[in-house]
């Protein structure tokens, strides 16, 4: 069974009577919020081990919630959105979002996706200490992963879990294209669905925190219909196109 504790902040009262049953069904600890002043308080004040939040709710709404509560944590959250609302979906990564989830979905759906961040949280914070600290660098960027602090440049970035994921997947595979699919398992840690563009988000936003290795070329390229490839000095020259 399972222990974690959700926040579920969600104001229709019947969907959310039938998620509380059906993750209390899975064993997890529910506390429930019904809007968003009230969501961001519990979340602020506590510590959850995942935030399910809808984006539309009475005063603070889903996105004001998650930019205040990226202020001072930095809790996994799975947003619910109406379907084809791909702009809120957008801002919500760019916000930090873990992942996300269009309504109506798929009970079992929900479940995957919860057990899928939790997984990958898990596992972060499951790595072993060493006596020497392994560290990741590329150009610029140096990560270490033990502590989850990435740096550019000597200044430290911050990075979601997800980002922080897709970099270090990157990292170790430098020169290498790595498919969506696989990176999708490897950070994510769930498996790439149709119209799926997750990854493609939380790359693009990690891109865009990176900057460029070279005047032209940002760190990650992206290869047209496979993956994407974590750039260096060296190999900005003979690379897939």
């Amino acid at each position: 069974m399972n222990s974690a504790h959700l926040l579920l902040v969600e104001d229709d009262a019947e969907i959310s009577e039938l998620l509380v049953t059906l993750l209390s069904n899975e064993g997890f600890d529910i506390t429930c919020s019904f809007n968003g002043d009230d969501g961001l308080h519990k979340a602020s004040t506590n510590d959850f081990d995942l935030l399910i939040l809808d984006i539309m709710l009475p005063g603070r709404d889903g996105l004001e919630v998650l930019r205040e509560l990226r202020k001072i944590k930095n809790t996994p959250v799975l947003m619910l959105t109406a379907r084809g609302d791909d702009i809120d979906r957008i801002v919500g990564f760019e916000m930090g979002a873990d992942d996300y989830l269009p309504k109506p979905f798929n009970p079992r759906e929900l479940i995957a996706r919860i057990k899928a961040i939790l997984r990958r949280v898990g596992l972060d914070q499951s790595v072993p200490t060493t006596n020497q600290e392994l560290i990741l660098k590329n150009g610029n960027i140096e990560v270490k992963p033990q502590r989850h602090q990435a740096f550019l440049a000597g200044n430290e970035v911050e990075l979601t879990n997800a980002e922080f994921n897709i970099l270090v997947e990157l990292l170790n595979h430098p020169g290498e294209v790595i498919n969506k699919s696989d990176l999708t398992q490897r950070a994510l840690g769930r498996k790439l669905t149709l119209y799926d563009r997750a990854i493609d988000m939380h790359v693009s936003n990690l891109r865009k925190k990176l900057g460029n290795v070279t005047k032209d070329q940002p760190y990650i390229k992206t290869i047209r219909g496979v993956g994407y490839l974590i750039m260096s000095a060296d190999n900005t020259d003979n690379t897939p196109s």
